[in-house]
């Protein structure tokens, strides 16, 4: 079994106020679960983090009852039984990132849904497995408003994430290594990456050392406190002063 150690911290909502995070975590006995939720882009949709705490429920039960079931069908099927028992439409439904990291005695394999890396470092160096398609379209200027979020959300032309669609299970970004090759591997959501994506605080080998050596929460603090260095988002244009932040560090070599 790998060693595994895990950071969680609460941001602040688009109003700058507390608020409970919407970062699920789960870790199983040969898996590792993290998801972030969206903010809803309607007020009269349940919120993007009970959508995800339902998500990570429903596909922890899916791979414990069925360990070895492909994962992009596991999720599939977890978006599919949340929709049913809670009549979510699509289009019309909160949604919510979903990264998953699974090993046994012969491979470690990752599926990414959306912007929660996840990180593999071992004798292939470091292999970062990252869902590009919304940050692109952010940095294009596609997502402008919430019209353009809903149109472009699991569309061809737009990018794919977990909402009642089933279908966007199939749109992950995958990798697998062989275990004996694998040393670590990190796991974040976007309110930690952007401290290396956006922020150039450090790189994701930098991120594994001080996580190794000071422990997960450590990077955390770092991500924070260049954001309180920056209270008005001048430097760094964000819609949030502090986003939710998850930090999850599997050590396979120990």
């Amino acid at each position: 079994m790998p060693e595994i150690s895990t950071a969680e911290r609460a941001g602040v909502g688009s109003d700058g106020h507390p608020r409970p995070t919407e970062d699920h975590v789960a870790l199983l006995d040969r898996a590792v679960l993290v998801l972030d939720g969206a903010t809803s882009p309607s007020p009269d949709l349940p919120p993007g983090g009970w959508y995800a705490g339902l998500l990570r429920d429903q596909l922890a039960a899916e791979l414990r009852t069925r360990p070895r079931e492909d994962l992009g069908v596991a999720l599939a099927n977890a978006i599919t039984a949340v929709a049913r028992d809670h009549g979510l439409e699509p289009g019309r439904s909160p949604s919510s990132t979903v990264s998953v990291v699974r090993w046994d005695e012969s491979e470690v394999e990752a599926l990414v849904l959306a912007d929660s890396p996840v990180v593999a470092f071992g004798r292939f160096g470091t292999d970062v497995v990252s869902d590009d398609r919304l940050m692109s379209l952010r940095d294009g200027g596609l997502l402008q408003t919430g019209a353009d979020v809903r149109r472009r959300r699991n569309a061809a032309d737009g990018f794919w994430v977990a909402e009642a669609d089933p279908a966007a299970a199939h749109k992950a970004v995958r990798r697998s290594w062989p275990r004996a090759d694998v040393e670590a591997i990190l796991i974040a959501t976007d309110g930690v990456a952007i401290g290396v994506d956006e922020y150039g605080l450090f790189d994701w080998p930098e991120v594994l050392q001080i996580a190794k050596n000071k422990g997960p929460e450590a990077v955390l603090d770092a991500v924070r406190a260049a954001e309180n260095d920056d209270p008005h988002a001048v430097r760094w244009p964000r819609a949030k002063r502090h986003d939710d932040q998850v930090l999850v560090l599997a050590e396979f070599a120990k």
